[in-house]
């Protein structure tokens, strides 16, 4: 445990110190609390360059508790390759973590070093998510999810990046995830997957959507059950929850009713139609009703006919404001889209730019005459 006096505070504290005004001084704030607070732990905090209003508006009464290992806190994040400045962040973000006891940190960062070995990397996913990390009750969860996941065969590279995006799923109870996992596995089964591809499409999920651990498995099951009731055959299904990237765990039977009658209605479709439109476009399966109406009837505005949106439906992925644009910029080389196709409008920017671009060529090249009369050099 850190022993700290206030003698031996640097020279830029006893400045700050001095600076204070006696209505934040230390002990006007201690005799605000139930407890009076730690000297020694908000004199090592405010060595470390801790903004000290801060913990005590968020989390004062971590400076009240009578043991505090702020140093030793400090000095492991420093050797795991951490500045003066991830320091002070980590500790104004999650001051609890000078409470955690060194052995039971060092344990927890042996633990995800053995997942992400990149010191650098780790360091950056501690700054993002210090209360994962140092919120050792649940140290024991953490251990049991990565084992079972590296008993899966999942790369590292997985599995660090499920750290790095969604570290609350390794702190749950593993059996939970086994539950997940045992239900991603019947899906993929039940859909005509191969089970010697199951762990590449586990990771392609799992790196798609990272938060798909902490979904109840429930929620897989009652969304393929509802579109399996709308006529997809196993084969859509599996294209949809590849083409959704896992986010099909996150859609309510309810909402999807819903995006699906407006589309049906407001495009005149067929059910063939219709899953066609789905299975071409899968985002309208969880884009909701007023944004669908709203780019729908943005469309229109522009004078885009419903069958053109039935044969690209994919551009109902843009938002008005963008369709508005690459329109009106293709229509200055004399492209009309209302009576052309809307693919050359669909797509990321960089998609657009290349079609505009292939337009704006056609634009500037000359036609090509073959029965026209050859000129000399002379002429």
């Amino acid at each position: 445990m850190l022993r700290v006096t206030t003698a031996s505070l640097c020279t830029y504290c006893q400045r700050m110190r001095l600076l204070l005004p006696p209505s934040v001084s230390t002990s006007t704030v201690a005799s605000t609390n139930r407890r009076p607070e730690n000297q020694q732990t908000v004199d090592s905090l405010y060595e470390l360059l801790v903004d000290i209003r801060k913990v005590r508006k968020c989390k004062s009464w971590v400076l009240s508790e009578s043991t505090a290992y702020v140093c030793e806190t400090a000095d492991l994040l420093k050797d795991m390759g951490a500045d003066a400045t991830a320091i002070a962040h980590i500790l104004e973000t999650h001051p609890e973590a000078v409470l955690c006891r060194p052995e039971d940190t060092a344990a927890q960062r042996d633990l995800w070093m053995s997942v992400c070995h990149n010191r650098r990397k780790l360091m950056s996913i501690i700054e993002k998510f210090p209360a994962s990390f140092f919120t050792l009750s649940y140290h024991s969860n953490q251990q049991a999810n990565i084992l079972y996941l590296q008993n899966l065969r999942l790369s590292r590279r997985i599995i660090s990046n499920l750290m790095a995006s969604a570290p609350q799923s390794f702190s749950q109870p593993v059996e939970h995830t086994q539950q997940v996992i045992h239900t991603l596995r019947e899906t993929y089964l039940d859909l005509g997957g191969d089970e010697s591809n199951l762990r590449i499409w586990l990771q392609k999920l799992l790196s798609q959507n990272p938060y798909i651990l902490i979904r109840p498995a429930e929620t897989w099951r009652d969304s393929l059950g509802f579109l399996r009731e709308q006529g997809f055959t196993t084969e859509d299904l599996l294209g949809l929850v590849s083409s959704l990237k896992a986010s099909i765990s996150d859609l309510q039977p309810a909402a999807m009713q819903q995006a699906l009658a407006y589309i049906e209605e407001a495009l005149a479709c067929s059910e063939d139609e219709l899953k066609q439109v789905v299975i071409r476009c899968p985002a309208v399966l969880y884009y909701s009703l007023p944004i669908l109406v709203g780019r729908f009837q943005g469309l229109m505005d522009v004078g885009v006919s419903m069958e053109q949106v039935k044969e690209s439906p994919n551009v109902l992925e843009l938002t008005t404001q963008i369709v508005l644009y690459r329109v009106q910029k293709l229509a200055s080389y004399g492209y009309d889209v209302c009576s052309g196709s809307l693919d050359v409008i669909v797509g990321t920017k960089k998609d657009f730019e290349m079609s505009y671009n292939r337009l704006h060529l056609r634009q500037q090249r000359p036609l090509f005459n073959p029965v026209a009369p050859v000129r000399s050099a002379e002429e």
